[in-house]
């Protein structure tokens, strides 16, 4: 990815400024669909071919996850342990999604699209909090 379309999506060339705002964006995507879950397990569950039980929970797992990621982005210099283990978290997820449609869950046409979608954004999120990190280098604490 070229420093310019880095710097585009980021609206910033500052490292620090950039890798919160990437945390911060995963954190208001992940905390919001959480919530969906959590709150409208039951039609969701039924759109999406996923057990309302399952999707409850992992709604609040998610809800808290996003929150704690939030609570990251908001820090004026993210911790690189810290940063790492959401991006490991991000990199497991896509896995895992896929995972489930092969192994758990039998979606509906619906949660075919959308399990592989959301598994795809997460996976950018990953890509673009690690370039962000890259490019913070030693001065991320």
């Amino acid at each position: 990815m070229s420093a310019t379309l880095f710097a585009t999506l980021a609206r910033t060339s500052a490292p620090q400024t950039a890798l919160r705002r990437f945390l911060a964006l995963d954190a208001v995507v992940t905390t919001g669909n959480g919530l969906a879950y959590a709150v409208f397990a039951g039609p969701l569950g039924r759109l999406l071919g996923v057990d309302r039980p399952a999707l409850f929970v992992l709604g609040l797992v998610l809800t808290g996850y996003g929150a704690g990621v939030g609570r990251l982005a908001a820090r004026r210099r993210p911790p690189v342990w810290q940063v790492r283990c959401v991006i490991g978290a991000n990199c497991a997820w896509p896995v895992l999604s896929l995972l489930s449609l092969a192994l758990w869950f039998s979606p509906t046409t619906a949660g075919a699209v959308w399990i592989p979608a959301q598994a795809l954004v997460v996976a950018a999120f990953a890509l673009l909090q690690q370039l962000a990190l890259r490019r913070a280098g030693s001065g991320a604490q």
